[in-house]
């Protein structure tokens, strides 16, 4: 049985005075045992919030490959890990977008993250287009495929799939379009990792809220969520994970 993730993903929100809510989702959590909560902040955020939450994990939302070096506004796994961060988002698909990533950037990412001990959450998802196309699931698993590392274990290894067309729009795939996605990416996963791709977290992501938290991660094969908008305040994010239980 795998343990369910919920995972916020603050983008560039997020300053100091939000540090508050940042303590009373760690509280919730707390109050939630049955499943893991983490908050992915922006770099400035890292260090004050695990500060201010002990024992609650706090990851980034990109890391460079490199351990160190001439990379201007870079953050490397060390630099995660001596802030305070356990894990950190490689791969979402406005870094791909806007930033130009590649699956093989992706990977790169993963390893150098998984090498430092990070946790990392990896990211893939379709296009509105792609999905129109009836190529959603040939197209996602091929993205999986190249930007999986070489090696992973589960206890600190998640995919989250994130159709693109559906975050922050408020759009949401149907039941058995989730429960499809995430059963072909589980049949990937098993077909590079064996049993301990069994294992591996495969979380939804794309307008998860508190109304729809329920009936997502009811879906075979759903095991949590990475949500945007609706973690930046406690009154939203504690909701959908109360919705774990």
């Amino acid at each position: 049985m795998r343990r369910m993730l919920v995972a916020g993903n603050w983008k560039m929100h997020g300053l100091a005075a939000d540090i508050a809510a940042i303590a009373e989702i760690a509280h919730a959590a707390g109050d939630n045992p049955q499943s893991d909560v983490a908050l992915c902040l922006p770099a400035t955020l890292i260090e004050r919030a695990a500060r201010a939450v002990p024992g609650f994990a706090i990851g980034g939302q990109d890391v460079h490959p490199a351990p160190k070096g001439a990379h201007t506004g870079c953050v490397s796994s060390a630099m995660l890990l001596d802030a305070g961060a356990s894990l950190t988002i490689v791969g979402h698909s406005e870094r791909r977008e806007a930033q130009g990533e590649t699956d093989a950037n992706v990977r790169a990412k993963a390893e150098a993250a998984l090498a430092a001990r990070l946790g990392v959450i990896l990211c893939i998802g379709e296009s509105d287009a792609v999905r129109e196309s009836g190529q959603a699931i040939t197209t996602v698993t091929a993205q999986l495929d190249a930007s999986l590392p070489g090696s992973v274990t589960a206890d600190r290894f998640a995919i989250a799939y994130e159709p693109i067309w559906a975050i922050g729009t408020g759009k949401v795939p149907s039941v058995a379009d989730i429960e499809e996605m995430h059963a072909a990416l589980r049949l990937r996963l098993m077909a590079a990792f064996g049993d301990e791709g069994d294992r591996i977290r495969i979380l939804y992501g794309g307008s998860v809220k508190a109304s729809n938290a329920a009936e997502i991660f009811a879906v075979a094969d759903v095991d949590g969520a990475l949500v945007g908008g609706a973690s930046l305040a406690a009154a939203d994010f504690i909701p959908i994970i109360q919705a774990t239980r």
